[in-house]
């Protein structure tokens, strides 16, 4: 049975019930659409208690969020709406944000495996990423110095497409998905992918050498906010 609602505010908001509300505002709209359709789902008697819950008035019962979390789980790892997907809702609890371990192969262009249907493999958790959405790895050498290989890339999406010329981006384009430093090109529809790495010769080429990409033809776009160098010992 439902507790009983309460008209105030409760003195203390349990841990469970602060991330089941950060939870349903991250998910209303996209996992479920009303709280009569959220309350049915987790059993709850009728729509007044999810309110109550949303509001502070009252806590949830643990074994409510656990099934919250698992009847919208895909949504919140990122499985249906996976993070090459434009709706990406990835949940930034406080364990941080999810870190997702993806390779490259051994190509002048690194070309990253799918990350779709990926499961995070941790969560990093530093100052000055709170907005970031996920993290993924560095594999190869086209982006040092700049960018490691092994180290690990904090990158927020970036839904708009803005593109700040000569900012580091993930991006996602054809069948092809990489880090580059994106340069203002010769028209205002594309961008330059360029390489940090241009001491890498092959003959009398450059290794890692710029190519042009079309803004609209870019499927995913990271901006590069933080990263977390492997440390030598």
């Amino acid at each position: 049975m439902d507790t009983e609602v309460k008209p105030n505010k409760i003195k203390t908001i349990r841990p469970e019930t602060l991330e089941f509300i950060i939870l349903y505002n991250q998910l209303k709209g996209k996992a479920f659409n009303s709280n009569a359709q959220l309350a049915e789902a987790l059993g709850f008697n009728n729509a007044s208690s999810i309110t109550e819950i949303i509001k502070s008035r009252q806590n949830i019962d643990p074994e409510k969020l656990k099934i919250f979390k698992d009847k919208y789980g895909d949504f919140l790892i990122g499985k249906k709406n996976t993070v090459n997907s434009e709706n990406t809702m990835i949940a930034r609890s406080s364990e941080g944000i999810p870190m997702y371990e993806i390779i490259a192969t051994a190509t002048g262009v690194e070309v990253y495996n799918d990350i779709n249907d990926k499961e995070p493999v941790g969560h990093m958790n530093f100052p000055g990423i709170e907005d970031c959405d996920f993290a993924l790895p560095v594999w190869g050498h086209s982006m040092y110095p700049y960018l490691e290989n092994g180290c690990w890339v904090a990158l927020k999406i970036i839904h708009d497409k803005k593109i700040l010329p000569g900012e580091v981006y993930y991006i996602e384009w054809g069948d092809y998905r990489m880090y580059k430093r994106l340069l203002a090109g010769d028209s205002e529809d594309e961008v330059i992918a360029h390489s940090d790495n241009v001491t890498e010769m092959i003959g009398n080429r450059l290794k890692y050498s710029p190519f042009v990409v079309k803004i609209a033809d870019i499927k995913k776009l990271c901006l590069v906010k933080d990263i977390h160098k492997k440390h030598n010992h």
